[in-house]
């Protein structure tokens, strides 16, 4: 995802929840979902030789490359909606409070 701006990142989102290392940028919330050299890498804004590079590092290393497939999997299940609605529910709960 070569994004100049992302808010979230729900297709790399989606991409890491079917066990797909991501290659991103460092832009808005994908800094949130990517890891850098957990389950993918991630560059700055514009560095398109250096994604490109990454990529040719994570495709040319099956041990790498496996191991991100594993994390990717497992950290888009940190952003399972188990998880994350009670956040969500506790927090609107605190502004209802708050606003009373």
């Amino acid at each position: 995802m070569p994004s100049e701006s992302e808010s979230f990142g729900l297709a790399a989102l989606e991409a890491m929840a079917c066990g797909v290392p991501i290659i991103t940028t460092n832009a808005g919330g994908l800094p949130e979902l990517n890891v850098n050299g957990f389950c993918g890498y991630m560059s700055n804004v514009g560095d398109v030789e250096d994604m490109a590079a990454n990529a040719i590092k994570m495709l040319e290393d099956d041990a790498v490359l496996q191991s991100f497939k594993e994390n990717a999997y497992k950290r888009a299940h940190d952003f399972d909606l188990k998880k994350i609605l009670p956040i969500y529910i506790g927090y609107y709960t605190d502004v209802i409070q708050k606003a009373k």
